[in-house]
């Protein structure tokens, strides 16, 4: 099985209608031939916190969204991307409440990383945590055994409780290894096509290094994810957010990769009416990227864009951003922040909203991701021009929510009559069944203030020409009969 060169969409199991069943029915209904590359369904599975990405199992969905024979559904039409989050599972599995009751007896003990396997004593040593880029203030959280009352410190890379929601498994264990390959096979079972490896950047502990990516470790660990995903025909696309040369080395490493940096350079293109260094990017990259403009998390900054970006320049960008009602998400370890304390690590809020609600500058941005070598995805709040949800913010005081509005079937079919999504949609359809973006791709020389990028297989080629002064698109292309036509975008 090969990824489509088509659109896919992002959406939760419940924000498009409320449940599996419904969202299914949804796409047959509005974009059955709009998501041809497939779905990508955010975590569907029982799960204690973070929307979905501290999951208890993989092996049932969660009763509120459906059933495997929903997802399965919706896999003979579309083909369905899910995530696995490698690195870590729910503290509520019955994986770790067996350790919680039972210590070192329980026969999952080994799924976990108690201390004593980072450091032989078992006592965590300061010196070796400041050097780790950390996603909370200790990589560990302190647990007492029911049965013996004895206290036990395991690796907790997230969570924003403590102890942590999201307990790390230990990868170099064959309990680990065994676990993961009873999801891939029931994945393969019910017929999920693509899996998202959440988090792998993560996954190796070792001491005197971040504990991020760290090589050759992480490599010895794909290639064997790599080789029991492709003995089922599943494709795999690692998650990692980290500076561009590591995701450059997954690439090479023959992995999918998502272009996190694209997302910021188009929004700087537009906000500055500059594509110097958007054209740069896109002469440079590599191709086997899925990209996207949005996502569940928010746009991307640090690491992904470390030493591609004028930190004092990225200030004003993201300023724009927060005076368009954006949230932001920090970096904590100052071993990681830019030397002048720069330590945005994502914007958080639509990317319509970024582009404030402008329907010509939010659909030239997706022109741009369209025409931009990879294979699209579509967020569920961007397919529906979706502005800044303010309400689930303060309601959750999550800061994310921001773009995870859950719109009800009432809302969709408001949302359609927007110009923006009608827009959008003709858009999708032109780059799924125009036959040149299985071609060559160029990047044409052009002024500052515009953007130029073709499209050419055998008789038929297309192109962008991007106006950033005025912030509006078209498309030239050559037709069905072999003649000259264009379109607004």
């Amino acid at each position: 099985m090969s990824v489509k060169n088509q659109v896919q969409l992002i959406t939760y199991p419940d924000s498009l209608g409320g449940d599996l069943k419904t969202l299914h029915r949804v796409l047959n209904t509005y974009f059955s031939d709009v998501f041809k590359g497939g779905v990508h369904i955010l975590p569907p599975f029982p799960s204690t916190g973070d929307r979905g990405f501290a999951p208890q199992t993989y092996l049932e969905i969660e009763p509120s969204f459906g059933t495997w024979e929903d997802m399965k559904a919706i896999g003979e039409e579309f083909d369905v991307l899910v995530d696995l989050m490698v690195n870590h599972i729910s503290r509520q599995s019955s994986y770790f409440q067996d350790f919680l009751e039972k210590g070192r007896e329980s026969e999952y003990a080994d799924l976990f990383i108690t201390l004593d396997k980072i450091w032989p004593d078992g006592q965590p040593v300061q010196q070796d945590i400041d050097k780790m880029f950390l996603r909370r203030k200790l990589p560990y959280s302190t647990f007492t055994i029911a049965e013996t009352g004895k206290e036990e410190k395991v690796w907790t890379t997230f969570g924003k409780t403590d102890p942590s929601e999201q307990i790390d498994l230990d990868i170099k264990s064959e309990k680990v290894k065994q676990l993961l390959t009873d999801f891939f096979l029931n994945f393969k079972k019910n017929n999920v096509k693509i899996v998202r490896l959440d988090a792998v950047g993560y996954v190796i502990k070792k001491l005197g290094t971040s504990c991020f990516f760290v090589e050759p470790e992480i490599y010895e660990f794909l290639d064997w994810v790599m080789k029991l995903a492709a003995s089922l025909e599943i494709e795999l696309l690692p998650e990692v957010h980290a500076h561009y040369t590591t995701q450059y080395k997954l690439a090479e490493h023959g992995c999918w990769i998502y272009d996190f940096i694209l997302p910021y350079r188009i929004l700087e293109a537009l906000i500055n009416q500059n594509s110097g260094d958007l054209v740069h990017y896109l002469k440079t990259r590599p191709k086997n990227q899925f990209t996207m403009l949005d996502c569940h998390d928010g746009i991307p900054v640090k690491p992904d864009l470390d030493d591609l970006i004028d930190t004092s320049e990225a200030k004003k960008i993201v300023d724009v951003c927060v005076a368009r009602g954006a949230n932001l998400s920090l970096i904590l370890s100052d071993e990681h922040k830019a030397a002048d304390g720069f330590d945005v690590h994502q914007i958080r809020c639509t990317y319509y909203s970024a582009l404030n609600n402008d329907d010509d500058a939010y659909l030239t941005a997706r022109a741009i991701q369209f025409f931009t070598p990879g294979i699209p995805q579509v967020y569920y709040v961007g397919l529906l021009a979706g502005e800044n949800d303010y309400e689930r913010v303060k309601n959750t005081g999550e800061g994310r929510e921001i773009n995870r509005h859950n719109f009800s079937l009432e809302e969709i079919e408001q949302s359609l009559e927007k110009e923006a999504v009608q827009r959008l949609l003709r858009l999708i359809r032109f780059r799924n069944e125009y036959a040149a973006f299985q071609g060559e791709f160029e990047v044409l020389d052009s002024p500052a203030d515009e953007l130029r990028l073709k499209w050419t297989k055998d008789d038929k080629s297309c192109m962008l020409l991007v106006d950033l002064r005025a912030g509006l698109a078209e498309i030239s292309y050559i037709d069905e009969e072999g003649f000259a036509d264009h379109f607004a975008v």
